[in-house]
């Protein structure tokens, strides 16, 4: 995808926007320190799935879902996901918990004692597997979290396999970097790297899943995930949505179809709390663009990870929030959206070891009724979906960065396909009764105001007044 920053002289820039984890404070988000990463800069030749170019993510908290917690009751909320225009559901790990070192009363998703097993605690896997045909009956595609980099600390290989583990000096297992109640694995292990595509084919086999999203995905040699895609891709075409930064993790983008967008989350929340210039957010941007055509982010406000431990987009952004999520629907990629953000969840942290439900306000996770912003979501998810102006990327795509009278506090952009157009202007400050233009040529026709139906003719007068924090969403009728 071409993405053009107009500012004096329109210069073109490559771009392929697109564009969760285990828990991980700030501080221990990063590297390993256990064992060297390898940089086979070799692509495996990923061939992107058509349907994820259009798609939106929906991250599903079994645990938390609903008050039962498991697979069964979750199916109730399918109907109204599908109405708010939910395309693909990525479900939290939905494997066995190791009881061995647990947190808290019901432990972390992401200490898995067995990966060819479903956690009671969600239900069966004849249960999932009804859910999954289920959610493929309505449309859905289904991905699962997969947890490649490490085990609990009785997960059955510690007995049948030790040698697939990672030792410390002492020959005692090595636990992950900042995480004691999960041990690292060895990929210098053929066999543990067989064993491992083997776990990951059961789940396509068994349950028809669509794709993985793969927990600390860059923890684990990227020459694995070389290995290991087209032996999974010889099953069904998958989507592979991984948990690193492309502009950390270069080589890792030639395996992935997404990535994550780790430094524009954290570096939005600076922005925000620190009052930081708009113009480092543009240079992120740019820098995003340069990593070519095929590279796609998955782009969101919250997940598991940062509303259970760093806050909920309310917390970290204010009233920035709403404008950051039409940003992560109609930028380059592919919205990402984390359980109860509709409601929305302003001040509710998820526990992550124990049991706390949603707080539904009719009771019900599949009833429509006090969920503020499903129609927000619902506008906003459709006309990702629908306009091929939003297809994430896609070399016909351009995405415009328009130059405005006020560049410090405004970001807009125009996203072209064809004769598909859209348009989005942000309001990135508390300014009051912000007037502005917009003086591009790119930007010109009659447009309509896809919240309100209000049309404008932008062919002459590109001037615009935005609310504080406000935010304009236009498609070229």
């Amino acid at each position: 995808m071409r993405v053009l920053y107009l500012v004096l002289v329109p210069v073109a820039i490559g771009m392929a926007f697109g564009a969760l984890s285990c828990k991980l404070m700030p501080k221990e988000r990063g590297k390993k320190d256990s064992k060297e990463k390898q940089t086979v800069m070799t692509t495996v030749g990923k061939r992107t799935p058509e349907w994820a170019h259009s798609t939106n993510i929906y991250e599903v908290n079994i645990r938390q879902y609903t008050p039962e917690g498991t697979f069964n009751a979750f199916a109730a909320a399918l109907p109204r996901l599908k109405d708010m225009g939910v395309q693909t559901l990525w479900f939290m790990p939905v494997t066995p918990i190791a009881k061995e070192k647990r947190k808290g009363t019901l432990g972390s998703y992401y200490a898995c004692s067995d990966y060819t097993a479903v956690n009671p605690e969600f239900g069966t896997l004849e249960d999932f597997q009804r859910l999954v045909q289920q959610a493929h009956t309505m449309g859905f595609k289904v991905i699962i979290d997969w947890v490649a980099n490490h085990t609990g600390w009785d997960h059955v290989w510690t007995k049948t396999h030790p040698d697939y583990y990672l030792h410390d000096s002492d020959g005692s297992f090595h636990a992950a970097s900042g995480m004691d109640d999960i041990i690292e694995l060895n990929y210098k292990n053929p066999e543990l790297r067989k064993a491992m595509i083997d776990a990951m084919k059961f789940w396509v086999q068994h349950t028809g899943i669509d794709g993985f999203r793969c927990d600390l995905a860059s923890w684990v040699e990227v020459d694995f995930w070389q290995e290991a895609r087209p032996q999974l891709d010889a099953l069904k075409p998958l989507f592979w949505l991984g948990e690193f930064d492309e502009l950390e993790n270069p080589e890792y983008g030639k395996v992935f179809d997404a990535s994550y967008s780790w430094k524009w989350m954290h570096q939005t929340e600076d922005f925000f709390k620190q009052q930081q210039p708009l113009s480092g957010l543009f240079e992120l941007l740019k820098q995003y663009s340069a990593l070519g055509d095929s590279s796609m982010r998955a782009w969101f406000t919250s997940n598991h990870d940062e509303n259970s431990w760093n806050g909920t987009e309310y917390e970290k952004y204010g009233n920035l929030a709403q404008p950051l999520a039409v940003f992560s629907c109609t930028w380059n990629g592919i919205p990402l959206l984390y359980s109860g953000q509709e409601l929305p969840l302003k001040d509710k942290r998820l526990k992550f070891f124990d049991k706390d439900p949603i707080p539904w306000p009719s009771k019900s996770a599949g009833a429509k009724e006090g969920l503020t912003l499903m129609d927000f979501y619902r506008t906003l998810l459709d006309l990702h979906t629908n306009n091929p102006a939003l297809r994430g990327g896609d070399p016909a795509v351009i995405t415009y960065k328009l130059a405005t009278t006020a560049d410090d506090k405004i970001l807009a952009y125009l996203r072209k396909n064809g004769n598909r157009e859209v348009l989005v202007v942000l309001n990135f400050s508390d300014a009051k009764g912000l007037q502005f233009d917009i003086s591009d040529s790119n930007l010109a026709g009659s447009f309509k105001n896809v919240f309100t139906g209000v049309a404008s003719d932008f062919t002459t007068g590109k001037h615009f007044e935005i609310a504080p924090y406000g935010f304009l969403v236009y498609e070229k009728q």
